[in-house]
């Protein structure tokens, strides 16, 4: 995968650049074992997206499973080209939708997209009256500048509020990540396998060290008290394509309720395992994908489940490159409707070369 990525030299100060495939090598517990086909043998391992590895360098003392580190499984799924038109305000008075999909540090792509919506001006001024902003998740990592993306949507968040919409955010995994790196740091956690800690699995997903040094606690507690589920205008709001939010209640409040309480637990290991089960991905995919939207959606409520965290690319079976014309990996123009028509994804792949998505709904198929 291309990232954003962070490289350092013995006695050299980090040099923040853009990593290209040829950095990465996909480390073996990283791979996803491929049953032998009845002809031309066995496949190559497909690699996670977020389990490269720089150079020949691991993390010491991190030795995660595939139950930690979830793999990617190619699937057959189909794209569906979707046109956001502008909208109207609701009949209530609220003003239109738009959805974020991860950002991951990329606050230059941030600011065009939001621009290009007209939600803030030519100075990153909120601009869009009454107008309804969610983020799904995942600020930090893998990008140059997370703190710098954290700080715009606080900034963000007054700004619409004082005129009249809002702008809010959802609790990715990468916010989980970061809040337990900096909290438990080298702490080993129970992985249900092998040995782990968060700083480790932080550096192993693209923990940058400059975010680390600006973190303060303003952002700490900012993403600690982030909702990890909402439902808006019939789209069910959530990070992860997974049904492991049934885990933590029935309703929408008591999801929202048990994983903060769990935060301020701070309890390693439950904090832990919190952050394994919003990693994985891939349940709206393949072989009874609908019928998981449709659960979550039974009990959640909303005709809709809109998410990030799964790359497009990923969710297509395809790695996209930065070899520009060249590239065999599929263009992401806009999001990914799949699942019947059950789910929409809206990580562009922004740190694979990708688009930052800001996008409104409803979408028209």
């Amino acid at each position: 995968m291309v990232e954003g990525s962070m490289t350092q030299g013995a006695g050299q100060e980090p040099v923040v650049r853009t990593a290209t495939l040829r950095d990465f090598r996909v480390p073996p517990y990283a791979q996803t074992p491929v049953p032998p086909q009845a002809q031309g043998g066995p496949p190559s391992p497909v690699p996670h997206p977020g389990n490269a590895v720089v150079g020949d360098e691991q993390p010491e003392g991190y030795t995660p499973t595939e139950r930690d580190l979830p793999v990617i499984r190619r699937g057959d799924t189909v794209q569906v080209q979707t046109v956001a038109e502008p909208r109207p305000a609701s009949d209530d008075g609220r003003g239109p939708l738009f959805v974020v999909g991860d950002v991951h540090g990329y606050l230059d792509e941030l600011l065009a997209a939001l621009g290009e919506q007209g939600l803030i001006d030519a100075d990153g001024n909120w601009a869009a009256g009454n107008a309804r902003l969610w983020f799904l998740g995942d600020f930090t990592d893998r990008g140059p500048d997370g703190i710098g993306v954290i700080d715009l949507v606080m900034r963000l968040s007054a700004e619409a509020a004082a005129a009249g919409g809002y702008c809010k955010a959802l609790m990715g995994n990468h916010e989980l990540l970061l809040i337990g790196a900096k909290r438990f740091a080298d702490t080993p956690v129970n992985s249900g396998a092998g040995t782990a800690t968060f700083q480790a699995a932080w550096l192993l997903n693209g923990g940058q060290k400059t975010d680390m040094e600006r973190l303060q606690d303003v952002h700490l507690q900012w993403m600690s008290r982030l909702d990890a589920v909402v439902e808006e205008d019939g789209h069910l709001l959530m990070h992860s394509d997974t049904t492991a939010y049934l885990d933590y209640g029935s309703t929408i409040e008591d999801v929202n309720d048990t994983i903060t309480a769990i935060l301020t637990r701070n309890d390693a290991d439950e904090c832990w395992d919190l952050f394994r089960k919003l990693t994985k991905r891939f349940a709206f995919r393949d072989e009874g994908g609908s019928q998981a939207v449709r659960e979550l959606l039974t009990t959640y409520g909303g005709q809709r489940v809109v998410h990030g965290h799964s790359p497009i690319p990923y969710l297509l079976g395809e790695v996209g490159t930065e070899e520009g014309e060249d590239s065999s990996g599929p263009v992401i123009n806009g999001p990914h409707v799949y699942a019947d028509g059950l789910a929409i994804a809206m990580d562009g792949g922004v740190t694979m070369a990708g688009k930052l998505l800001v996008v409104q709904l409803p979408l028209h198929d």
